[in-house]
């Protein structure tokens, strides 16, 4: 290795730190380490595997309106039965989109994306809705006549009478679903996800997530899905939360991740696994020279230098580790005033469902529970993602999720505890019974959603004090303390690498990427 190389620090193996990787072996001089905490790459979008059967940790969709990432991910791992082709072309709006099979599609029959149906419903008063919500038979017979009136009127009046200023979570969705809707079928799951009241959550978060969805996207969907469906990859101009199919890797979201961590070493990039940054040398007050690391199972001390530093660690983390240099109180106090909402998920291995409708016409990916009587947010059926997550085809594998906070007495109960209570109540709710459990497994994940309220009206100061290291970059989700969906992770990781390239020192560019960028729609209601 040659001494004149240049470096680029990176801190974490997670979708938006790999990409970082890739992009710099593929397109610079640069040679990437990477620094990860954890045994294995994928961060939140790893695979775990227990005795054969596989968890995917809160589900991963792979479907874009990114061209770049869908051919960035299709180069890893192309489409089942497109990737023996050397070319090939996916329908779209009417339009043609050439791809080129990747490095790895030309025999493995393993290493693959399948196209997968998207279902999803939510569970509410022992009935089943679509999710998102449609406007069909099935719903106003679930719902009832006088009740759906009651949410056209209080749609309507929504409409002629909206909140304003949108301060609120609540004002957001009151003013897009009128408030009987709004506190029948969100206001539950979304304070199960936050542990705080909508209306002390700001509005942002639902720009953010919710994005263009309206009641008059939903009708207008309604009615074109009447006519014609969409089943093309892209689906652009379909609203997110509408999207009708999505990719899937064959052994789950960590099959893809793992596939891009051998692509970096086989490159010549490094990957510290089990390795903690436990400091962050700064001189000059504007460059930050090192890292200082530490092995978790050899308790091995190693300071990396780097021309470069790409961070995807909990911002919190990041600024509390700063050395060498005196962070302004403000931001100090900031920093650590930024809350997350920490997650956890319990695998239940059964031999049958007891929903009533059978297993070969249950095929939803995931359900929403609303009923605020059970702790669980989300239901996934792993075996309707990939039939390649279950050790045996004749067993169900669920994973029932739940949101809470590492101080929770919930959270610190132990496994065999949390798993009782997440086995009786999916048999209090219907979706299976106690004695058709075969195994279950417990994984806690920490900082998995970082928290639009708290400190975070403070966050810009932060960001701008960061921002004017030089040589530092913030991806991805933790890293950036943005909601963010996999594919928008990893656009920040690529544009962070070609403001290296260009010699860009304005990192605004970075900061205002959004996948939806190019679909300006106006939305009418």
């Amino acid at each position: 290795m040659s001494d004149s190389m240049k470096h680029a620090i990176i801190i974490g193996a997670g979708p938006a730190g790999l990409t970082a990787a890739y992009e710099l072996l593929s397109k610079t001089d640069i040679l990437p380490i990477i620094i990860e905490q954890d045994k294995q790459a994928g961060g939140l979008s790893k695979t775990l595997d227990f005795e054969g059967n596989k968890i995917d940790i809160g589900g991963h969709r792979f479907f874009s309106k990114s061209d770049k990432i869908i051919k960035w991910w299709l180069h890893f791992l192309p489409l089942a039965g497109e990737g023996n082709q050397k070319d090939f072309h996916i329908q779209y709006k009417g339009a043609r989109a050439n791809f080129i099979s990747g490095e790895t599609a030309n025999t493995d029959e393993e290493r693959v994306m399948m196209l997968r149906p998207r279902k999803s419903r939510i569970y509410f008063e022992n009935k089943f809705f679509d999710y998102p919500l449609q406007f069909n038979g099935r719903t106003l017979m679930n719902l009832g006549i006088p009740r759906t009136i009651g949410f056209a009127f209080s749609y309507i009046h929504a409409k002629l009478f909206p909140v304003k200023p949108e301060r609120s979570l609540s004002d957001f969705f009151r003013n897009r679903f009128g408030k009987k809707l709004y506190r029948t079928f969100f206001k539950s799951y979304t304070e199960k996800v936050w542990g705080v009241p909508c209306e002390e959550l700001p509005a942002t978060w639902g720009h953010q997530r919710v994005k263009d969805l309206s009641i008059g996207r939903v009708l207008k969907h309604a009615i074109k899905s009447l006519f014609i469906r969409n089943k093309t990859l892209h689906q652009k101009g379909t609203s997110t939360s509408l999207i009708e199919q999505f990719m899937y890797p064959k052994y789950g979201p960590g099959q893809m991740w793992e596939t891009v961590a051998e692509a970096i070493e086989r490159k010549g990039g490094k990957i510290y696994y089990n390795t903690t940054v436990s400091a962050l040398n700064v001189s000059g007050g504007h460059r930050v020279v090192s890292v200082e690391t530490e092995n978790f199972d050899t308790g091995e001390k190693i300071t990396f230098n780097g021309d470069y530093f790409f961070s995807t660690m909990p911002i919190r983390e990041l600024v509390g580790k700063m050395e060498n240099i005196t962070v302004p109180h403000s931001v100090q106090t900031a920093a650590r005033s930024l809350e997350y909402r920490d997650f956890l998920i319990v695998g239940i291995l059964a031999s049958e469902l007891s929903i009533k409708e059978t297993k070969e016409k249950f095929t939803d990916n995931w359900i929403y529970i609303q009923d605020n009587y059970v702790r669980a947010g989300r239901i996934q059926f792993f075996h309707n993602w990939s039939p390649y997550l279950v050790q045996n085809r004749n067993d169900v594998w669920i994973g029932v999720e739940y949101f809470c906070n590492e101080s929770d007495d919930f959270w610190k109960q132990d496994d065999e505890s949390i798993a009782a209570e997440a086995i009786w109540e999916m048999e209090k709710i219907g979706v299976l019974k106690r004695d058709r459990v075969k195994d279950r497994w417990v994984v806690k994940v920490k900082k998995a959603y970082p928290s639009y309220f708290g400190g975070y009206r403070y966050f810009s100061e932060v960001q701008q004090y960061l921002d004017g290291f030089e040589n530092l970059f913030l991806i991805g989700r933790n890293g950036m303390h943005r909601y963010n969906n996999t594919d928008h992770s990893m656009l920040t990781a690529m544009e962070a690498v070609e403001n290296i390239i260009t010699g860009r020192k304005d990192k605004s560019n970075i900061w205002d990427i959004n996948t939806e960028d190019e679909y300006h729609e106006e939305q009418t209601v």
